[in-house]
C-alpha cells in the first residue's frame, strides 16, 4: 500500500529530507547501529546516532563519545562549530585559556557549550571509570588537532 502523502503537509521546502518512500519522516538510529567513522582528538571513541553520514541531517552531528579512565584529548577546537555536551556519566575537564592555564570541572548530569574556534582538551578525571558525553554540534563533527600540551603544563592534572 503506497502512504498518502497528502497528509503530511509541511511548512517550508523539506524535499531534501525525504526518505526513499517520499515521505519527509523521523529516521531513527538504531542502538549498536551508530557511525564510529568520526574525527577524533587523540584516542576519543565517537559515535553518531545523528549526522550526515546516515542520516538525512546537513546542519547536526549528535553523538555519544567515550573517554577511557584517566583520558586526556590532544588540545583541539571544533571550528565553525558550535558543541553542546552533556555528561552521560562520569565526571569531566575541560582546559581553556591561552595556555590552558583555565578548567572547568562537570559531573553526571552537568551541561556545557562551546563556543566555536576555543582551543581546549577534554579530560576523564576519575582513573578507574569511564566517562560519556552526549555531544551536538552543528553543522557537523569538526576536529581541528592542535600541537599537544604536556601533562605538566596543565594545573591540577597530575594531582588529580
Amino acid at each position: 500500500m503506497e502512504p498518502d502523502l497528502s497528509k503530511y503537509v509541511l511548512e517550508g521546502d523539506n524535499s531534501i529530507y525525504r526518505l526513499p518512500s517520499g515521505l519527509v519522516a523521523p529516521v531513527v538510529t538504531r542502538g549498536g547501529q551508530e557511525d564510529g567513522n568520526t574525527a577524533d582528538s587523540g584516542g576519543a571513541s565517537r559515535v553518531s546516532g545523528v549526522s550526515i553520514q546516515h542520516t538525512p541531517a546537513t546542519r547536526l552531528w549528535f553523538g555519544k563519545v567515550y573517554n577511557d579512565p584517566g583520558y586526556r584529548s590532544v588540545s583541539h577546537h571544533h571550528g565553525e562549530a558550535e558543541t553542546g555536551g552533556y555528561v552521560l556519566s562520569g565526571k569531566a575537564r575541560i582546559y581553556f585559556g591561552e595556555r590552558f592555564e583555565d578548567y572547568l570541572d562537570m559531573e553526571t548530569g552537568d551541561w556545557v557549550f562551546v563556543p566555536p574556534f576555543l582551543p581546549h582538551i577534554e579530560c576523564n578525571r576519575d582513573r578507574t571509570r569511564p566517562l560519556t558525553w552526549l555531544t551536538t554540534r552543528t553543522p557537523e563533527n569538526i576536529v581541528v588537532n592542535l600541537p599537544d600540551v604536556p601533562d605538566a603544563d596543565l594545573p591540577g592534572w597530575a594531582d588529580r
